[in-house]
């Protein structure tokens, strides 16, 4: 009868934490700090790392002489959170006769990864970015795109990363994330939805019924410099430049997002109407992440895609390129 009952008990708090998952309702694509210090028992955190290692090391934060927090060694993690190695995000393909670097993985890689990571398919994931630079959110905006394209867990990102969560005196970790059995699968396919091929660029470009988003260095937008891996200077005739450095701000050490209102205005004083269909690109499909991510989940057009290939895939394809100045070199 005492082992029925420890069962009974024991399958009891089974369903009351299957019952917290359920009720716990993430409160938009975004959710802050202190959001997720008041749910972290109720989704599952998942930090994109590009170096490992820091998950497991020690951070150093110090206090300066006016007071203010500063981050002098990154390093932890939230507690109890999985480690998703950012490289993870980019493989190689072939696409009619070239390979592609940088492309996202198919989905059952993907799977296999996120099954190592050890991830759960009904428990909400709050995705968050190193914070250290506007790059560790496009690395989470990418990962967000495969999970919005593989399943229907939802997930969210955390605004100001682990970089905002350290500096603001909260609990963290360095031990190693536990061997966790994962029930996640891949469900679902929508990649098409989310993610724009070259021949749909095309399309855009010739027909003019969708926007073209570039939000690199205005230099590189103008054909002043490029990447190694980008085989033509310039950008694809009729973007739009929406620069990475208009859409966040710098406060107190930490890269904040900006309000919807603001979204709006800074994609419509440079062309570009963020409720109609468009496409962001960049050299490899990585810095274009974030811009579609505010485009599609916070300002809420469905008809926003990003460019997996980008300028990478594009010029391999020896497709038109518009360079309105001289190179440098």
């Amino acid at each position: 009868m005492r082992l029925i009952h420890r069962i009974a008990a024991t399958l009891g708090g089974a369903a009351l934490t299957l019952s917290a998952w359920a009720q716990t309702t993430l409160p938009g694509p975004v959710v802050s700090t202190q959001w997720l210090a008041d749910n972290l028992a109720n989704v599952q955190v998942i930090e994109i790392r590009n170096d490992p290692k820091s998950f497991t090391s020690e951070p150093e934060v110090v206090t300066t002489k006016d007071g203010k927090k500063q981050l002098e060694e990154f390093g932890g993690h939230i507690p109890g959170s999985r480690l998703f190695v950012a490289k993870e995000l980019r493989t190689q393909r072939e696409i009619n006769g070239n390979k592609v670097s940088y492309m996202l993985p198919e989905r059952a890689a993907f799977e296999k990864v996120m099954q190592a990571v050890g991830v759960l398919a009904d428990k909400p994931i709050v995705l968050v970015p190193e914070g250290q630079k506007i790059a560790d959110y496009n690395d989470a905006a990418r990962l967000y795109i495969l999970l919005k394209s593989y399943a229907d867990t939802p997930v969210a990102m955390l605004e100001g990363g682990m970089v905002a969560w350290l500096l603001e005196g909260r609990p963290w970790s360095k031990d190693a994330p536990a061997t966790l059995a994962s029930t996640w699968r891949a469900t679902a396919d929508r990649l098409a939805r989310y993610v724009a091929d070259s021949p749909d660029v095309a399309a855009a470009m010739e027909k003019k019924d969708v926007q073209l988003v570039d939000p690199r260095a205005t230099a590189m937008y103008l054909g002043i410099f490029k990447r190694d891996y980008v085989y033509a200077y310039g950008h694809i005739p009729g973007a739009r430049n929406v620069p990475l450095d208009t859409l966040y701000v710098t406060r107190g050490g930490v890269i904040r997002l900006l309000k919807p209102e603001v979204y709006r205005a800074v994609f419509q004083a440079q062309g570009v109407d963020p409720t109609k269909p468009l496409i962001t690109y960049c050299n490899s499909g990585n810095d274009s992440s974030l811009p579609w991510f505010i485009a599609s989940e916070i300002l809420g057009n469905a008809q926003a895609r990003n460019y997996d290939g980008s300028l990478h895939q594009w010029t391999l394809e020896k497709r038109a390129m518009n360079a309105p100045v001289p190179a440098a070199m």
